[in-house]
């Protein structure tokens, strides 16, 4: 039972992490209807960022700050630079587009950082949470951010005016034109908060996997696998299906016999199929009705 225990917590924290990068995923689908597969990458740039201030004796909170300013800005940039002008591009230009982001980051951060494993501060430490051995600070820490973050998400979009029209010109792009809504840089908004949230995500991952170029190529793949499995049209069940993804992964490592670590990654593939097929809308999605 303890086991069983300690596996569940141990799966809430690393869902956490799914959860974020779930959400930064769910931010630019509902922006553009496209999958970022450079979402991960330019998380672990922004982790650089952070890494790079934080040697250059920034104070962690400071260098947390500035990395999510700096990720804020450089989210809108690629959108107004690369994407923008692929608005009205077929789906594969866009894929062509996300690759290209994709391999341009990482071998920017490799160029400039190198391939060699970097440690990364925690800003929760690494011992037991209130003297229990089943979670670390670390890990409550992930999960609280996480929370924290999903609450501030809703009332963003909720009760603030900007969240609102971000929401209207995801929905209904013509219709919030037609009020005054400048979607063209709703969508751009849409791009600078995944980058943020990227950004977290990257920085709470770094303490447990380390820092280094391709941090986030397994990761992404969870987070795609919670999006799926929550709803690509909701942030809420993007991060419950963060939580779920994390607690399946290590139920399955630990009781399937013959998984173990190598094989957690098919898993997380084979669960995105399987969503698709039996619920593609996800567990908390809506399905979206065209009138013809």
């Amino acid at each position: 039972m303890e086991l069983l225990l300690n596996q569940v917590l141990a799966g809430i924290a690393t869902g956490a992490i799914y959860a974020c990068m779930a959400l930064a995923v769910v931010m630019i689908y509902q922006a553009i209807d496209h999958l970022n597969f450079a979402q991960g990458e330019m998380a672990m740039f922004s982790t650089f960022i952070a890494w790079q201030l934080l040697q250059w004796g920034v104070p962690y909170w400071g260098a947390f700050v500035l990395t999510l300013a700096l990720s804020f800005a450089g989210g809108i940039v690629i959108e107004r630079a690369l994407f923008k002008p692929l608005g009205n591009a077929p789906v594969l230009t866009h894929v062509a587009g996300f690759i290209a982001l994709f391999a341009i980051i990482n071998s920017i951060a490799g160029l400039t950082w190198d391939f060699t494993i970097k440690q990364f501060p925690s800003p929760f430490g690494s011992s037991p949470f209130l003297g229990s051995q089943l979670i670390s600070t670390h890990q409550a820490g992930m999960i609280g951010v996480t929370l924290v973050l999903l609450l501030l998400l809703y009332f963003f979009f909720q009760f603030t005016r900007i969240g609102l029209a971000m929401r209207a010109a995801a929905a209904q792009p013509e219709s919030a034109r037609l009020v005054g809504v400048n979607t063209s840089w709703m969508v751009a908004l849409g791009w600078g908060m995944a980058a943020a949230i990227g950004a977290i995500a990257g920085m709470l991952i770094a303490p447990v996997v380390f820092l280094e170029p391709n941090m986030m190529g397994g990761v992404l793949i969870y987070g795609f696998a919670a999006a799926v499995l929550g709803g690509l049209s909701s942030p809420f069940g993007a991060v419950v299906g963060g939580f779920l993804v994390g607690i399946f992964e290590n139920l399955a490592g630990t009781y399937i016999p013959g998984v173990g670590n190598e094989l957690k990654l098919p898993i997380a593939l084979a669960l995105i199929i399987t969503v698709l097929v039996v619920k593609p809308t996800g567990l908390f999605g809506r399905a979206i009705v065209k009138r013809v």
